[in-house]
């Protein structure tokens, strides 16, 4: 069994992949007894909502009266009882109230008499019953717990590791195929190819421009198999046959976006298991061509997270020191402090991230981090808001299970559950309204402090209507031009720059 902790992941479904298999003459009880046994398992001690395995069960069970409204499933009288349109169909005395194994089996026989008498439920399938257990068990629980079926787990995994390929995507010069850009630690950029290399013949066979979206698919492949290029490097005079072994190339997520000759501005889309390495590569490039750099702007608008882990290892690389965030749950294993362990690949230039309403999850905890810790003015609207931790395992059918088991805390303390982050140079009122804040840090003065307090003074009990008073003085919205001319105003204005830092302390 495959499992990883802290996690945060956004899912992007994608469309064909909820085609059913063929429906199945029985019901596979084995199978459905084995993934329920394993869920309960590991749900009961780690959610960070607590609840027993009865309980659970029962919720599970009730996802028949989805495909099937006529049935219904109770706990009565230490009975789990299954009752039909008119009559009861099955009752099981109800196990040990700690034993999983014995409740998923109980459950997987309770389906398995539902399935004999429900059409509704025979057209579902096996797989059909797993899943709506699933789906009525996590509408007790929160918005980011759930089960990922089996072709829907692989598809996701294969988005975070990405395709397995040379490492380079190839692009044309007039009348040549040459070396578009290279992947940060791929096959191709280990074996020492970079962009502007001429591509002459892949595995023997001439390239010719035509052939561009064939060449490039050729590349990816099966991940330890081989593929050889004839490339020749500028510098030199003679061509050379390269044999690169295909790997996993965790897509591209960190772009470079031209904002002024004096700034380097950095796209990050998403975070997955490459995009730390990605930003410390386009920045350390950045940093060389841009000598005497006024600042840097990272933009996460619409960037909805990813992997925690990517988040805290950029963060480390733009903190000295400090907290970067907290994880804290009702299992002692999801209590987790990570702190910058003293490395700024800027050299302390001066850092604007951009925010909008779409930034969430993993965005949200770099954002936090680099306020509270006062390295970066954080401009734009207040954020999505989703600040819960889950734990993944693998399931003996292959699915996936998401299981929220902790909250997550700024460095201050203060919850980004629906809170989200509080800018403190807030665009979504208006050119107007950012007018009036730009002329005010200029002359030493933020007009933003006293919502800023109030936001980082909240604890995880704060109030829902507490929580929306603070968000609706900075309205979530999609971010635009307003942002980027507040980021270039703070770095081209020291003094703005300095009066929207969060105060020390």
């Amino acid at each position: 069994m495959k499992t990883a902790t802290l996690l945060l992941f956004i899912c992007v479904i994608l469309p064909g992949l909820a085609a059913r298999p063929a429906v199945a003459d029985t019901f596979n009880t084995a199978a459905a007894a084995q993934v329920w046994t394993a869920a309960l398992t590991y749900i009961a001690p780690r959610s960070l909502k607590a609840a027993t395995i009865p309980q659970m069960t029962v919720w599970g069970l009730n996802g028949l009266a989805a495909l099937d409204p006529d049935l219904s499933t109770t706990l009565q009288d230490n009975q789990l009882r299954l009752y039909g349109p008119e009559a009861l169909l099955l009752s099981l005395p109800a196990p040990n109230a700690t034993d999983a194994g014995a409740w998923g089996t109980a459950a997987a026989t309770i389906a398995a008499a539902a399935y004999a008498a429900s059409p509704a439920l025979q057209q579902a399938g096996t797989q059909g019953l797993i899943e709506s257990f699933f789906d009525e068990l996590f509408n007790h629980f929160d918005p980011y717990s759930r089960y990922e079926a089996p072709l829907q787990a692989a598809q996701d995994e294969l988005m975070i590791t990405g395709l397995a390929g040379a490492g380079l995507t190839l692009g044309t010069q007039g009348a040549n195929v040459v070396v578009a850009n290279v992947a940060v630690d791929g096959p191709a950029a280990e074996a020492g190819i970079a962009p502007g290399f001429q591509v002459q013949r892949i595995d023997g066979r001439p390239v010719y421009p035509g052939q561009l979206a064939m060449l490039n698919d050729h590349l990816n492949g099966i991940a330890g198999t081989t593929t050889t290029l004839r490339v020749l490097d500028p510098n030199d005079i003679a061509a050379q046959d390269v044999t690169l072994t295909r790997a996993f190339i965790p897509p591209r997520t960190v772009f470079a976006e031209p904002l002024d000759p004096a700034i380097i501005g950095l796209k990050v889309t998403s975070f997955n298991k490459g995009t730390s390495d990605q930003l410390s590569a386009a920045l350390v490039a950045a940093l060389a061509a841009t000598p005497g750099a006024a600042g840097v702007v990272i933009d996460l608008r619409g960037n909805r997270g990813g992997v925690l882990r990517q988040a805290v290892l950029v963060a480390d690389s733009l903190l000295p020191t400090g907290t970067i965030v907290m994880a804290s749950g009702r299992d002692a294993d999801a209590d987790q402090t990570y702190a910058a362990e003293g490395t700024d690949l800027t050299g302390g230039l001066k850092l604007v991230v951009l925010v909008d309403g779409q930034t969430a999850s993993a965005a949200e905890i770099l954002a936090a981090a680099l306020a509270d810790n006062h390295r970066a003015v954080v401009v734009g609207s207040e954020t999505l808001g989703k600040g819960l931790v889950q734990t993944l395992t693998s399931l003996p059918d292959g699915g996936e299970l998401y299981v929220t088991w902790a909250r997550v805390l700024a460095p201050d303390g203060w919850p980004l559950q629906t809170l989200g982050v509080m800018p403190q140079i807030c665009t979504s009122l208006g050119a107007q309204a950012l007018a009036s804040q730009l002329t005010a840090l200029a002359a030493g003065t933020n007009l933003m402090a006293p919502l800023l307090a109030r936001s980082r003074a909240a604890r995880p009990d704060i109030p829902l209507d507490a929580i929306l008073s603070i968000r609706d003085a900075c309205p979530a919205v999609i971010g635009g031009d307003l942002d980027l001319a507040a980021a270039k105003f703070l770095l081209a204005t020291p003094a703005a720059y300095r009066a929207a830092l969060l105060p020390a302390g």
